[in-house]
Protein backbone atom coordinates (compact mmCIF):
# COMPACT_ATOMS: atom_id res chain seq x y z
CA UNK A 1 0.00 0.00 0.00
CA UNK A 2 1.43 3.69 -0.86
CA UNK A 3 -0.27 6.87 0.07
CA UNK A 4 -0.11 10.12 -0.28
CA UNK A 5 0.43 12.48 -3.34
CA UNK A 6 4.39 12.13 -3.47
CA UNK A 7 4.38 8.17 -2.51
CA UNK A 8 1.88 7.16 -5.25
CA UNK A 9 3.44 9.96 -7.66
CA UNK A 10 6.27 7.91 -7.49
CA UNK A 11 4.83 4.81 -7.98
CA UNK A 12 3.01 5.44 -11.08
CA UNK A 13 6.21 6.57 -12.49
CA UNK A 14 7.94 3.82 -12.38
CA UNK A 15 5.56 1.18 -12.57
CA UNK A 16 2.66 2.69 -15.24
CA UNK A 17 4.82 2.44 -18.34
CA UNK A 18 6.65 -1.16 -17.79
CA UNK A 19 3.50 -2.59 -16.57
CA UNK A 20 1.84 -1.70 -19.76
CA UNK A 21 -1.69 -0.92 -18.34
CA UNK A 22 -4.79 -1.19 -21.28
CA UNK A 23 -8.13 -1.66 -21.91
CA UNK A 24 -9.27 -0.47 -18.41
CA UNK A 25 -13.31 -0.71 -18.79
CA UNK A 26 -15.85 0.26 -15.74
CA UNK A 27 -17.75 -3.16 -15.05
CA UNK A 28 -21.51 -2.38 -15.31
CA UNK A 29 -22.22 -6.09 -14.59
CA UNK A 30 -24.59 -7.07 -11.48
CA UNK A 31 -22.06 -7.17 -8.48
CA UNK A 32 -19.91 -4.86 -10.23
CA UNK A 33 -21.80 -2.12 -10.99
CA UNK A 34 -20.89 1.71 -8.91
CA UNK A 35 -22.74 1.46 -6.00
CA UNK A 36 -23.30 3.84 -3.09
CA UNK A 37 -21.68 2.52 -0.03
CA UNK A 38 -22.69 4.32 3.35
CA UNK A 39 -20.72 3.08 6.13
CA UNK A 40 -21.58 5.50 8.56
CA UNK A 41 -24.03 8.65 8.69
CA UNK A 42 -21.01 10.28 7.91
CA UNK A 43 -19.12 8.50 5.73
CA UNK A 44 -20.13 7.37 2.20
CA UNK A 45 -17.56 5.86 -0.33
CA UNK A 46 -18.74 5.20 -4.00
CA UNK A 47 -17.33 2.02 -5.37
CA UNK A 48 -16.31 1.45 -8.99
CA UNK A 49 -14.98 -1.70 -10.15
CA UNK A 50 -12.90 -2.28 -12.78
CA UNK A 51 -11.07 -4.03 -15.37
CA UNK A 52 -8.32 -4.14 -17.13
CA UNK A 53 -4.70 -5.62 -18.74
CA UNK A 54 -1.28 -5.30 -18.75
CA UNK A 55 1.89 -6.54 -21.05
CA UNK A 56 1.51 -9.81 -18.94
CA UNK A 57 -2.08 -10.71 -17.64
CA UNK A 58 -5.60 -9.37 -16.68
CA UNK A 59 -7.32 -8.36 -13.62
CA UNK A 60 -9.57 -6.43 -10.86
CA UNK A 61 -9.35 -2.85 -9.69
CA UNK A 62 -11.56 -1.13 -7.37
CA UNK A 63 -11.62 2.66 -6.50
CA UNK A 64 -13.31 4.10 -3.69
CA UNK A 65 -14.57 8.06 -3.91
CA UNK A 66 -15.32 10.04 -1.48
CA UNK A 67 -17.51 12.81 -1.71
CA UNK A 68 -16.38 16.74 -1.42
CA UNK A 69 -17.84 19.87 -1.55
CA UNK A 70 -19.74 21.05 -4.35
CA UNK A 71 -21.64 17.71 -5.43
CA UNK A 72 -18.16 16.12 -6.64
CA UNK A 73 -16.32 13.05 -5.96
CA UNK A 74 -12.77 12.47 -5.18
CA UNK A 75 -10.46 9.29 -5.57
CA UNK A 76 -9.40 7.45 -2.11
CA UNK A 77 -7.97 4.26 -2.83
CA UNK A 78 -7.00 2.54 -5.71
CA UNK A 79 -6.77 -1.80 -5.46
CA UNK A 80 -5.33 -3.55 -8.39
CA UNK A 81 -5.72 -7.47 -8.24
CA UNK A 82 -3.60 -9.31 -11.23
CA UNK A 83 -6.04 -12.73 -11.83
CA UNK A 84 -4.74 -14.37 -14.53
CA UNK A 85 -1.72 -14.25 -17.03
CA UNK A 86 -1.91 -13.97 -20.67
CA UNK A 87 0.17 -16.54 -22.14
CA UNK A 88 -0.63 -19.27 -19.01
CA UNK A 89 -4.47 -19.33 -18.02
CA UNK A 90 -5.69 -21.63 -15.45
CA UNK A 91 -6.87 -24.91 -16.99
CA UNK A 92 -10.55 -24.75 -15.81
CA UNK A 93 -13.96 -24.34 -17.54
CA UNK A 94 -13.54 -24.31 -21.26
CA UNK A 95 -9.77 -24.92 -20.83
CA UNK A 96 -10.13 -28.13 -18.73
CA UNK A 97 -8.71 -31.28 -19.60
CA UNK A 98 -10.86 -33.21 -22.74
CA UNK A 99 -8.74 -36.63 -23.44
CA UNK A 100 -10.76 -39.57 -22.89
CA UNK A 101 -9.19 -42.23 -21.31
CA UNK A 102 -9.57 -45.42 -21.39
CA UNK A 103 -8.35 -47.56 -18.17
CA UNK A 104 -5.08 -45.25 -18.56
CA UNK A 105 -6.32 -42.62 -15.64
CA UNK A 106 -5.07 -44.70 -13.14
CA UNK A 107 -1.79 -46.02 -14.21
CA UNK A 108 -1.20 -41.63 -15.39
CA UNK A 109 -2.03 -40.90 -12.01
CA UNK A 110 0.43 -43.33 -10.50
CA UNK A 111 3.14 -41.63 -12.45
CA UNK A 112 2.64 -38.63 -11.58
CA UNK A 113 2.29 -39.20 -7.78
CA UNK A 114 5.56 -41.15 -8.22
CA UNK A 115 7.30 -37.97 -10.45
CA UNK A 116 7.92 -41.00 -13.28
CA UNK A 117 8.28 -38.12 -15.58
CA UNK A 118 11.03 -36.13 -13.70
CA UNK A 119 11.25 -34.05 -10.52
CA UNK A 120 8.57 -31.60 -10.20
CA UNK A 121 9.55 -27.60 -9.95
CA UNK A 122 8.04 -27.09 -6.47
CA UNK A 123 8.24 -29.24 -3.50
CA UNK A 124 5.35 -27.94 -0.70
CA UNK A 125 5.89 -28.52 2.20
CA UNK A 126 2.92 -29.29 4.51
CA UNK A 127 -0.72 -30.94 3.54
CA UNK A 128 -3.29 -29.00 5.77
CA UNK A 129 -5.67 -26.62 4.00
CA UNK A 130 -2.58 -23.86 2.73
CA UNK A 131 -0.43 -26.05 1.02
CA UNK A 132 -3.36 -28.38 -1.02
CA UNK A 133 -4.67 -25.07 -2.23
CA UNK A 134 -1.64 -23.80 -3.20
CA UNK A 135 -0.79 -27.30 -4.76
CA UNK A 136 -3.66 -27.01 -6.67
CA UNK A 137 -3.00 -23.49 -8.07
CA UNK A 138 0.13 -24.66 -8.92
CA UNK A 139 -1.39 -27.74 -10.63
CA UNK A 140 -3.84 -25.77 -12.74
CA UNK A 141 -1.54 -22.68 -13.63
CA UNK A 142 0.80 -25.95 -15.15
CA UNK A 143 3.56 -25.69 -12.67
CA UNK A 144 4.65 -29.41 -11.73
CA UNK A 145 4.55 -29.87 -7.88
CA UNK A 146 4.79 -32.57 -4.76
CA UNK A 147 3.12 -32.04 -2.27
CA UNK A 148 5.36 -33.69 1.64
CA UNK A 149 3.22 -34.41 4.42
CA UNK A 150 4.38 -36.24 7.95
CA UNK A 151 0.92 -37.29 8.53
CA UNK A 152 -0.06 -40.53 7.74
CA UNK A 153 -3.11 -39.34 5.87
CA UNK A 154 -4.20 -35.69 3.94
CA UNK A 155 -5.85 -33.61 6.33
CA UNK A 156 -4.38 -35.07 9.75
CA UNK A 157 -3.10 -31.53 10.49
CA UNK A 158 -6.79 -30.96 11.72
CA UNK A 159 -8.01 -35.12 12.04
CA UNK A 160 -5.67 -35.37 15.35
CA UNK A 161 -6.06 -32.45 16.82
CA UNK A 162 -8.49 -31.74 20.53
CA UNK A 163 -11.57 -33.61 19.13
CA UNK A 164 -13.09 -30.19 20.21
CA UNK A 165 -11.74 -28.27 17.39
CA UNK A 166 -14.15 -26.35 15.13
CA UNK A 167 -14.08 -23.39 12.50
CA UNK A 168 -15.56 -20.66 14.29
CA UNK A 169 -16.02 -18.20 10.68
CA UNK A 170 -18.13 -19.47 8.13
CA UNK A 171 -19.21 -22.05 5.27
CA UNK A 172 -19.19 -18.73 2.43
CA UNK A 173 -15.53 -17.41 4.12
CA UNK A 174 -14.10 -20.69 3.98
CA UNK A 175 -15.07 -21.98 0.44
CA UNK A 176 -11.89 -23.95 -1.79
CA UNK A 177 -10.77 -22.97 -4.69
CA UNK A 178 -11.76 -25.21 -7.65
CA UNK A 179 -14.29 -27.20 -5.59
CA UNK A 180 -16.95 -25.23 -3.34
CA UNK A 181 -18.88 -27.01 -0.32
CA UNK A 182 -21.89 -28.87 -0.97
CA UNK A 183 -24.96 -26.39 -0.07
CA UNK A 184 -26.35 -29.23 2.66
CA UNK A 185 -21.93 -28.59 4.32
CA UNK A 186 -22.92 -26.59 8.21
CA UNK A 187 -21.99 -23.09 8.46
CA UNK A 188 -18.85 -23.96 10.77
CA UNK A 189 -17.11 -27.27 9.80
CA UNK A 190 -16.05 -29.29 12.68
CA UNK A 191 -12.71 -30.09 11.93
CA UNK A 192 -12.93 -34.19 11.33
CA UNK A 193 -15.79 -33.18 9.04
CA UNK A 194 -13.10 -30.45 7.63
CA UNK A 195 -10.17 -33.12 7.47
CA UNK A 196 -12.44 -35.49 5.32
CA UNK A 197 -13.06 -32.83 2.52
CA UNK A 198 -9.39 -31.69 2.36
CA UNK A 199 -8.60 -35.77 1.97
CA UNK A 200 -11.16 -35.72 -0.69
CA UNK A 201 -10.06 -32.15 -2.33
CA UNK A 202 -6.55 -33.64 -2.79
CA UNK A 203 -7.58 -36.50 -4.91
CA UNK A 204 -10.24 -35.03 -6.31
CA UNK A 205 -8.61 -32.43 -8.25
CA UNK A 206 -5.35 -34.88 -8.44
CA UNK A 207 -2.87 -33.44 -6.54
CA UNK A 208 0.65 -35.32 -5.73
CA UNK A 209 0.71 -35.94 -2.26
CA UNK A 210 3.38 -37.91 -0.29
CA UNK A 211 2.08 -39.01 3.24
CA UNK A 212 4.65 -40.15 5.97
CA UNK A 213 7.04 -38.05 4.45
CA UNK A 214 9.98 -35.97 5.72
CA UNK A 215 12.11 -33.72 4.40
CA UNK A 216 15.72 -34.94 5.55
CA UNK A 217 18.48 -32.97 3.64
CA UNK A 218 18.10 -29.83 1.20
CA UNK A 219 20.83 -27.87 0.10
CA UNK A 220 20.18 -24.77 -2.52
CA UNK A 221 22.49 -24.15 -5.52
CA UNK A 222 22.98 -19.94 -6.05
CA UNK A 223 24.34 -20.55 -9.26
CA UNK A 224 21.75 -23.20 -10.80
CA UNK A 225 19.00 -21.79 -8.24
CA UNK A 226 17.88 -25.24 -7.36
CA UNK A 227 16.97 -26.85 -4.49
CA UNK A 228 18.59 -30.33 -4.00
CA UNK A 229 15.85 -31.73 -1.41
CA UNK A 230 16.64 -35.39 -0.01
CA UNK A 231 12.84 -37.34 1.20
CA UNK A 232 11.86 -39.90 3.25
CA UNK A 233 8.59 -41.99 2.53
CA UNK A 234 7.54 -43.90 5.18
CA UNK A 235 10.78 -44.62 6.79
CA UNK A 236 12.21 -46.76 4.14
CA UNK A 237 12.92 -45.51 1.06
CA UNK A 238 14.93 -41.87 0.55
CA UNK A 239 14.48 -40.08 -2.75
CA UNK A 240 16.63 -37.08 -3.58
CA UNK A 241 14.75 -34.41 -6.10
CA UNK A 242 16.26 -31.23 -7.77
CA UNK A 243 13.58 -28.46 -7.56
CA UNK A 244 13.21 -24.45 -8.28
CA UNK A 245 11.27 -23.70 -5.33
CA UNK A 246 10.50 -24.77 -1.72
CA UNK A 247 7.04 -23.31 -0.41
CA UNK A 248 6.49 -23.90 3.31
CA UNK A 249 2.87 -23.85 4.03
CA UNK A 250 3.29 -25.16 7.47
CA UNK A 251 1.27 -23.05 9.87
CA UNK A 252 0.58 -19.76 11.53
CA UNK A 253 3.47 -21.00 14.14
CA UNK A 254 6.81 -22.51 14.78
CA UNK A 255 7.39 -25.03 17.61
CA UNK A 256 4.73 -25.09 20.57
CA UNK A 257 5.16 -22.27 23.18
CA UNK A 258 5.68 -23.79 27.14
CA UNK A 259 6.08 -21.94 29.82
CA UNK A 260 9.43 -22.95 31.78
CA UNK A 261 7.73 -23.49 35.25
CA UNK A 262 9.96 -24.59 38.48
CA UNK A 263 8.28 -28.01 40.26
CA UNK A 264 7.26 -29.68 37.21
CA UNK A 265 8.76 -32.80 37.61
CA UNK A 266 6.52 -32.68 41.26
CA UNK A 267 3.70 -32.51 39.99
CA UNK A 268 1.87 -36.24 39.65
CA UNK A 269 -0.80 -34.63 37.08
CA UNK A 270 -0.67 -34.45 33.40
CA UNK A 271 0.99 -31.71 31.06
CA UNK A 272 0.27 -31.27 27.36
CA UNK A 273 0.46 -28.17 25.32
CA UNK A 274 -2.77 -27.66 23.29
CA UNK A 275 -0.78 -29.10 19.89
CA UNK A 276 -0.58 -32.30 21.86
CA UNK A 277 -4.36 -32.55 23.87
CA UNK A 278 -6.87 -34.88 21.67
CA UNK A 279 -10.36 -35.37 23.95
CA UNK A 280 -11.58 -34.79 27.46
CA UNK A 281 -13.40 -37.91 27.53
CA UNK A 282 -10.05 -39.50 29.34
CA UNK A 283 -10.43 -37.49 32.04
CA UNK A 284 -14.43 -38.01 33.32
CA UNK A 285 -14.44 -36.88 37.36
CA UNK A 286 -11.33 -35.51 37.21
CA UNK A 287 -9.90 -31.96 37.26
CA UNK A 288 -8.31 -29.95 34.54
CA UNK A 289 -6.92 -26.60 34.09
CA UNK A 290 -6.30 -24.78 31.10
CA UNK A 291 -3.55 -21.94 30.35
CA UNK A 292 -4.76 -19.70 28.27
CA UNK A 293 -8.10 -17.72 27.13
CA UNK A 294 -8.26 -17.19 23.78
CA UNK A 295 -9.82 -19.75 20.83
CA UNK A 296 -7.83 -22.86 21.46
CA UNK A 297 -8.38 -22.30 25.30
CA UNK A 298 -12.03 -21.69 24.78
CA UNK A 299 -12.58 -24.91 22.62
CA UNK A 300 -10.90 -27.09 25.28
CA UNK A 301 -12.24 -26.01 28.22
CA UNK A 302 -15.65 -26.54 26.73
CA UNK A 303 -14.70 -29.90 25.70
CA UNK A 304 -13.74 -30.64 29.35
CA UNK A 305 -16.88 -29.00 30.41
CA UNK A 306 -18.91 -31.49 28.30
CA UNK A 307 -17.27 -34.53 29.29
CA UNK A 308 -18.14 -33.36 32.92
CA UNK A 309 -14.58 -32.43 33.86
CA UNK A 310 -14.18 -29.90 36.81
CA UNK A 311 -12.55 -26.98 34.70
CA UNK A 312 -10.97 -23.92 35.30
CA UNK A 313 -9.36 -21.62 32.99
CA UNK A 314 -6.78 -19.42 33.80
CA UNK A 315 -6.09 -16.20 31.96
CA UNK A 316 -2.84 -14.70 31.64
CA UNK A 317 -4.11 -11.23 29.76
CA UNK A 318 -7.25 -9.96 28.63
CA UNK A 319 -8.81 -11.50 25.81
CA UNK A 320 -10.33 -9.73 22.45
CA UNK A 321 -14.01 -11.59 22.20
CA UNK A 322 -16.70 -11.46 18.77
CA UNK A 323 -19.69 -13.55 19.18
CA UNK A 324 -20.85 -15.74 16.42
CA UNK A 325 -23.41 -13.63 15.16
CA UNK A 326 -21.51 -10.62 15.21
CA UNK A 327 -18.65 -12.40 13.45
CA UNK A 328 -21.65 -13.47 10.38
CA UNK A 329 -22.08 -9.82 10.18
CA UNK A 330 -18.73 -8.63 9.79
CA UNK A 331 -18.13 -11.52 7.10
CA UNK A 332 -21.52 -11.37 5.43
CA UNK A 333 -20.72 -8.11 4.20
CA UNK A 334 -19.42 -9.86 1.20
CA UNK A 335 -19.31 -14.12 2.28
CA UNK A 336 -22.94 -15.05 1.65
CA UNK A 337 -25.14 -17.03 -0.61
CA UNK A 338 -25.36 -15.12 -4.22
CA UNK A 339 -21.83 -13.40 -4.13
CA UNK A 340 -19.08 -15.06 -6.16
CA UNK A 341 -16.25 -16.05 -4.00
CA UNK A 342 -13.79 -14.77 -6.02
CA UNK A 343 -15.12 -11.43 -6.06
CA UNK A 344 -15.97 -11.36 -2.44
CA UNK A 345 -12.21 -11.93 -2.11
CA UNK A 346 -11.43 -8.61 -4.33
CA UNK A 347 -13.82 -6.74 -2.28
CA UNK A 348 -12.40 -8.19 1.21
CA UNK A 349 -9.31 -7.29 0.22
CA UNK A 350 -9.97 -3.70 -1.54
CA UNK A 351 -9.39 -1.23 1.32
CA UNK A 352 -5.97 -0.67 2.35
CA UNK A 353 -5.40 -2.41 6.03
CA UNK A 354 -4.87 0.44 7.77
CA UNK A 355 -8.28 1.66 6.07
CA UNK A 356 -9.76 -1.15 7.61
CA UNK A 357 -8.22 -0.69 10.81
CA UNK A 358 -10.02 2.94 11.80
CA UNK A 359 -13.36 1.48 10.18
CA UNK A 360 -12.86 -1.03 12.87
CA UNK A 361 -12.50 1.28 15.29
CA UNK A 362 -15.79 2.42 14.73
CA UNK A 363 -18.01 -0.75 14.15
CA UNK A 364 -16.46 -2.32 17.22
CA UNK A 365 -17.12 -0.53 19.63
CA UNK A 366 -20.60 -0.10 18.88
CA UNK A 367 -21.06 -3.84 18.12
CA UNK A 368 -19.45 -4.20 22.01
CA UNK A 369 -22.52 -2.18 22.88
CA UNK A 370 -25.28 -3.40 21.17
CA UNK A 371 -24.76 -6.92 19.77
CA UNK A 372 -22.39 -8.44 22.68
CA UNK A 373 -23.02 -5.91 25.28
CA UNK A 374 -24.84 -8.63 27.02
CA UNK A 375 -21.91 -11.75 26.81
CA UNK A 376 -19.46 -8.92 27.58
CA UNK A 377 -20.90 -7.90 30.55
CA UNK A 378 -21.58 -11.35 31.81
CA UNK A 379 -18.23 -12.02 31.19
CA UNK A 380 -16.94 -9.26 33.42
CA UNK A 381 -19.13 -10.40 36.24
CA UNK A 382 -17.61 -13.73 35.54
CA UNK A 383 -14.13 -12.30 36.22
CA UNK A 384 -12.92 -12.96 32.39
CA UNK A 385 -11.10 -9.92 31.33
CA UNK A 386 -12.12 -8.49 27.80
CA UNK A 387 -10.53 -6.03 25.33
CA UNK A 388 -11.46 -3.97 22.70
CA UNK A 389 -8.49 -5.34 20.38
CA UNK A 390 -5.00 -3.19 19.35
CA UNK A 391 -6.72 0.44 18.37
CA UNK A 392 -9.86 -0.57 19.65
CA UNK A 393 -10.26 -2.03 16.42
CA UNK A 394 -11.04 -5.42 17.43
CA UNK A 395 -9.85 -8.62 15.37
CA UNK A 396 -8.29 -7.50 11.95
CA UNK A 397 -5.58 -6.25 13.79
CA UNK A 398 -4.86 -9.14 16.04
CA UNK A 399 -5.37 -11.52 13.12
CA UNK A 400 -2.46 -9.77 10.92
CA UNK A 401 -0.41 -8.42 13.63
CA UNK A 402 -0.57 -11.85 15.58
CA UNK A 403 -2.86 -14.11 14.77
CA UNK A 404 -3.80 -14.64 18.15
CA UNK A 405 -5.57 -13.13 21.31
CA UNK A 406 -8.96 -13.29 20.26
CA UNK A 407 -12.11 -15.86 20.40
CA UNK A 408 -14.72 -15.98 18.03
CA UNK A 409 -17.46 -17.29 20.50
CA UNK A 410 -19.79 -20.55 19.56
CA UNK A 411 -20.77 -20.95 22.72
CA UNK A 412 -17.82 -20.98 25.62
CA UNK A 413 -18.60 -18.08 26.49
CA UNK A 414 -22.24 -18.43 28.10
CA UNK A 415 -20.35 -21.63 30.21
CA UNK A 416 -17.84 -18.97 31.76
CA UNK A 417 -20.76 -16.62 32.71
CA UNK A 418 -22.99 -19.41 34.22
CA UNK A 419 -20.13 -20.08 36.52
CA UNK A 420 -19.45 -23.85 34.90
CA UNK A 421 -16.18 -23.27 33.56
CA UNK A 422 -14.46 -21.43 36.50
CA UNK A 423 -11.93 -18.88 35.50
CA UNK A 424 -8.65 -18.37 37.53
CA UNK A 425 -6.76 -14.30 36.46
CA UNK A 426 -5.03 -11.39 38.02
CA UNK A 427 -2.12 -13.49 39.26
CA UNK A 428 0.62 -15.18 37.78
CA UNK A 429 1.74 -18.99 37.94
CA UNK A 430 4.66 -19.33 40.34
CA UNK A 431 5.35 -22.73 40.08
CA UNK A 432 4.12 -26.72 40.08
CA UNK A 433 3.13 -28.00 42.99
CA UNK A 434 2.54 -32.17 44.18
CA UNK A 435 -1.46 -31.77 42.93
CA UNK A 436 -1.54 -28.81 40.47
CA UNK A 437 -0.44 -25.01 40.33
CA UNK A 438 0.56 -22.16 43.08
CA UNK A 439 -0.03 -18.57 42.11
CA UNK A 440 1.99 -15.65 43.35
CA UNK A 441 -1.00 -14.50 45.23
CA UNK A 442 -0.53 -17.52 47.62
CA UNK A 443 -3.43 -19.21 45.90
CA UNK A 444 -3.70 -22.82 44.37
CA UNK A 445 -5.05 -24.63 41.66
CA UNK A 446 -6.15 -28.04 42.19
CA UNK A 447 -5.33 -30.29 38.67
CA UNK A 448 -5.24 -34.14 37.27
CA UNK A 449 -4.34 -32.23 33.81
CA UNK A 450 -2.78 -29.43 32.75
CA UNK A 451 -2.73 -28.00 29.04
CA UNK A 452 -0.85 -24.55 27.84
CA UNK A 453 -2.58 -23.11 25.46
CA UNK A 454 0.19 -20.99 25.20
CA UNK A 455 0.36 -20.89 21.76
CA UNK A 456 3.22 -21.06 18.65
CA UNK A 457 6.66 -19.56 18.07
CA UNK A 458 8.32 -18.05 15.04
CA UNK A 459 6.83 -19.34 12.01
CA UNK A 460 10.33 -19.84 10.58
CA UNK A 461 11.52 -22.49 12.56
CA UNK A 462 10.09 -25.35 10.67
CA UNK A 463 12.14 -23.89 8.14
CA UNK A 464 15.18 -23.08 9.89
CA UNK A 465 15.67 -27.34 11.09
CA UNK A 466 15.14 -28.66 7.43
CA UNK A 467 17.09 -25.44 5.61
CA UNK A 468 19.67 -24.37 7.65
CA UNK A 469 20.34 -21.04 9.73
CA UNK A 470 22.26 -19.89 6.38
CA UNK A 471 19.22 -19.86 4.81
CA UNK A 472 16.75 -18.96 8.02
CA UNK A 473 18.93 -16.18 8.09
CA UNK A 474 18.27 -14.70 5.09
CA UNK A 475 14.52 -14.37 5.35
CA UNK A 476 12.56 -11.49 6.91
CA UNK A 477 10.28 -11.95 10.36
CA UNK A 478 6.88 -13.21 8.71
CA UNK A 479 3.30 -12.39 8.73
CA UNK A 480 2.99 -9.12 11.24
CA UNK A 481 2.22 -5.89 9.06
CA UNK A 482 5.44 -4.36 6.97
CA UNK A 483 5.42 -0.71 6.64
CA UNK A 484 3.08 -0.60 4.02
CA UNK A 485 0.66 -2.68 5.96
CA UNK A 486 1.11 -5.60 4.14
CA UNK A 487 1.92 -9.12 5.36
CA UNK A 488 5.63 -9.70 5.80
CA UNK A 489 7.61 -12.21 3.72
CA UNK A 490 3.92 -14.87 3.03
CA UNK A 491 2.82 -15.24 -0.38
CA UNK A 492 5.92 -13.04 -1.76
CA UNK A 493 9.39 -13.30 -1.77
CA UNK A 494 10.55 -13.63 1.76
CA UNK A 495 14.04 -12.80 1.17
CA UNK A 496 15.86 -16.06 -0.15
CA UNK A 497 15.47 -16.99 -3.76
CA UNK A 498 13.49 -19.97 -4.76
CA UNK A 499 11.77 -19.82 -1.14
CA UNK A 500 8.12 -19.50 -0.37
CA UNK A 501 5.62 -18.85 2.64
CA UNK A 502 2.10 -19.63 2.68
CA UNK A 503 0.18 -19.06 5.81
CA UNK A 504 -3.31 -17.98 6.75
CA UNK A 505 -6.30 -19.81 7.05
CA UNK A 506 -8.72 -21.33 4.21
CA UNK A 507 -9.65 -18.00 3.26
CA UNK A 508 -6.70 -15.74 2.83
CA UNK A 509 -5.05 -19.18 1.31
CA UNK A 510 -7.82 -19.44 -1.33
CA UNK A 511 -6.71 -16.27 -2.03
CA UNK A 512 -3.16 -15.57 -2.24
CA UNK A 513 -2.55 -19.07 -3.36
CA UNK A 514 -3.15 -18.04 -6.65
CA UNK A 515 -0.84 -15.03 -6.55
CA UNK A 516 1.80 -17.38 -5.26
CA UNK A 517 1.45 -19.66 -7.91
CA UNK A 518 1.30 -16.79 -10.22
CA UNK A 519 4.56 -15.50 -9.47
CA UNK A 520 6.14 -19.04 -9.72
CA UNK A 521 5.05 -19.33 -13.14
CA UNK A 522 6.09 -15.83 -14.31
CA UNK A 523 9.51 -16.61 -13.04
CA UNK A 524 9.77 -20.26 -14.47
CA UNK A 525 8.52 -18.33 -17.88
CA UNK A 526 11.02 -15.44 -18.32
CA UNK A 527 7.65 -13.06 -17.48
CA UNK A 528 9.13 -12.35 -14.21
CA UNK A 529 13.10 -11.84 -13.87
CA UNK A 530 14.63 -12.85 -10.77
CA UNK A 531 16.10 -9.81 -11.02
CA UNK A 532 13.41 -7.83 -10.84
CA UNK A 533 12.36 -9.94 -7.73
CA UNK A 534 12.27 -7.47 -4.46
CA UNK A 535 12.72 -8.74 -0.94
Amino acid sequence: TIEGRDGIKNLLENRLVPTGLVNLRLSHEDLRAPEIQRLFPDLVLLRLCFEFGTKVGKGTAVCYLVPIPGSKWKAYSLFTCLESLNDFPEQIGSLRKRTVEHGTWEERRRQEEELVNGDPTVVVIGAGHTGLEIAARLKYIGIPHLVIDKNARVGDSWRNRYKALSLHDTIWYNQTPYLPFPPTWPVYSPAPKLAGWLEGYASYLELNVWTSSTITKTQWNDEAKTWTVEITREGKETRVLKVKHLVFATGFGGRPVMPDLPGKSDFKGEVVHSSQFTSASHYVGKKAVVVGACSSAHDIAQDFFNHGVDITMYQRSSTFVMSDVAVAELLGTYFKEGIPTDLADVYNTSLPNAVVRRIHQRTVPFTAETTDKAILDGLAKAGFKTNLGPYGAGLIPLLFDRSGGYYMDTGTSQHIIDGEIKIKSGSSIERFTETGLKFADGSELEADIIVFATGYGDPRDSMRAICGSDVADKVVPLWHLDEEGQSSGVWRPCGHDGLWFGVGNLALSRFHSLHLAMQIKAIEAGVLKRSEVTF
